[in-house]
């Protein structure tokens, strides 16, 4: 079992940036691969980025790729999104998840068993 913690999010202008942390409690975090997803207030929660437990695939949802990066550092129990480039529409709770699956990197909610308690990302125009 793990335990994720967010944080780094906050207000922001768009064309801004953050970096979001996901800090994991367990010391088998390197087993876990690691997601993205966000939730905007009436909307369902969606799939954001994704990374493999060796770091070395990720995989984008079309509308950040480009613009946000995931990566990962094992030795930390730590997992980050950069966000560049933020438009209001990215506006929305970012959560991070843990997966035991390998690749393909699972896009969907449901694939993920673990899940931090989420950081407010608010972008403004």
């Amino acid at each position: 079992q793990v335990q994720l913690v967010e944080s780094g999010g906050g207000l922001v202008q768009a064309g801004g940036s953050l970096n979001l942390s996901c800090a994991a409690s367990s010391g088998t975090f390197s087993r876990y691969g690691m997601g993205w997803f966000r939730q905007a207030p009436g909307k369902e929660r969606e799939f954001v980025a994704a990374i493999t437990q060796s770091g070395t695939s990720t995989s984008y949802a079309s509308s950040v790729k480009g613009r946000f990066t995931i990566s990962r550092d094992n030795a930390k129990n730590t997992m980050y999104l950069q966000m560049n480039s933020l438009k209001p529409e990215d506006t929305a709770v970012y959560y991070c998840a843990a997966t035991p699956r390998l690749l393909p990197l699972p896009v969907t909610t449901a694939a993920y068993d673990y899940w931090g308690q989420g950081t407010q990302v608010t972008v403004s125009s």
